[in-house]
């Protein structure tokens, strides 16, 4: 399922190749959210144009709409899609933790009300593999609970047993109802919790390894704690988990912020943020994020950024800066558009450094660069 292809002779970045339902997956790799079974504003042959090799859609709000029954009913997430290359579906536990203020977790799982209509709703491990295997994704993520920020040790150690806990449940049920080998077989990948201590995220990842999951990713990270807290859960969690496995960070990042955790033996990464900023007017550029609402632009010929996509180096920032002033759709699509391009461009080269094996090179001079800006 996952081979190490190269390592960086100066960190612990690595280049892999996973094999998947789908098709095959080159690492480090950025997977574009799609949470309601699309990516915001673009169009899948787009996604395609980007070079997109993976993309992830949201268990929690597909199980509410659509509904997992019907989806699987009308083929499965890729053909209700029509998005046929590989996809990663998260399991629930994040919007679990969003909705903290309408949620109640006991041992049999998660009782929330719906947010669309305030109906009463329970999610539990069971249900949640349940509703992963109905929408058909290449990577299942087992049913856990992400502490919040900042909590108690004595709360955090008791969450981190209720998801290895939960983690068991979520492999009976696999086991018992899944196959276990063929060409289309769902991957399930644990999730290492125990928010900012060392010792709770080593027994974490030492207890899910034991279960034994096609991979694992960090969860519990990005949720407020500050960036030093986050990069130490990756250190504190990454040296016990396989090396012959692939190795997830969920919800990261900026781009610097991915270069780190690559440097430290990431393979993979989502993250809403270069959708989300673009639909308020921010574009990643090499020398920073630029606000292109702002006055700076209104004549400004050039592109959004030297190495902007073909598809929107067309436009000149006085353009899409008239766009969204005239609230203009095509300014929605264009920045996302570009967004996803320059993060999909990042994991290409950051391959293509450590096949090279210049990859701390490679990094040091991006945030270097990246992060001129706001010492002027």
């Amino acid at each position: 399922m996952f081979q190490v292809l190269h390592k960086d002779p100066e960190s612990k970045a690595r280049c892999g190749l996973m094999s998947l339902a789908h098709g095959d997956v080159e690492t480090p790799i950025f997977m574009p959210v799609g949470t309601q079974g699309s990516v915001k504003t673009l169009h899948p042959e787009e996604l395609d144009l980007l070079g997109s090799q993976i993309i992830l859609g949201n268990t929690y709000h597909l199980w509410l709409r659509p509904g997992h029954e019907l989806i699987r009913d009308l083929g499965g997430l890729h053909d209700f899609t029509t998005w046929q290359k590989p996809m990663l579906t998260d399991s629930g536990g994040f919007q679990v933790w969003s909705l903290a203020k309408l949620r109640k977790i006991t041992e049999e799982g998660v009782r929330f009300q719906n947010h669309l209509d305030g109906s009463k709703m329970l999610l539990t491990p069971e249900l949640s593999m349940e509703i992963q295997a109905s929408l058909g994704s290449d990577i299942a993520m087992l049913f856990d609970e992400c502490p919040p920020y900042p909590c108690e040790q004595k709360y955090a150690e008791e969450s981190l047993a209720l998801t290895t806990r939960w983690a068991q449940r979520c492999k009976d049920w696999v086991e018992k109802n899944q196959p276990r080998s063929g060409e289309g077989k769902q991957r399930h990948f644990g999730i290492v919790q125990g928010s900012i201590w060392a010792d709770l995220r080593e027994q974490s990842a030492r207890e899910l390894v034991d279960i034994g999951f096609d991979g694992y990713a960090v969860g519990g990270v990005s949720v407020g704690e500050p960036e030093h807290e986050m990069f130490r859960a990756i250190e504190n969690a990454v040296p016990f988990l396989p090396e012959d496995k692939p190795r997830y960070a969920m919800g990261l990042g900026t781009p610097p912020q991915i270069l780190e955790m690559i440097s430290r033996g990431v393979d993979m990464f989502d993250c809403v943020m270069p959708t989300r900023v673009a639909r308020h007017g921010q574009a990643f550029t090499l020398d920073g994020p630029i606000h292109i609402k702002n006055l700076e632009f209104e004549r400004d010929q050039g592109p959004l950024c030297e190495s902007a996509h073909p598809h929107v180096a067309r436009f000149s920032r006085a353009y899409i800066r008239h766009l969204f002033r005239a609230g203009e759709i095509l300014a929605l699509r264009l920045l996302s558009f570009h967004n996803l391009h320059f993060f999909l461009r990042l994991a290409a080269n950051s391959r293509q450094a450590i096949r090279e094996g210049n990859f701390l090179e490679f990094k040091e001079s991006f945030i270097r660069r990246y992060n001129a800006s706001k010492d002027t």
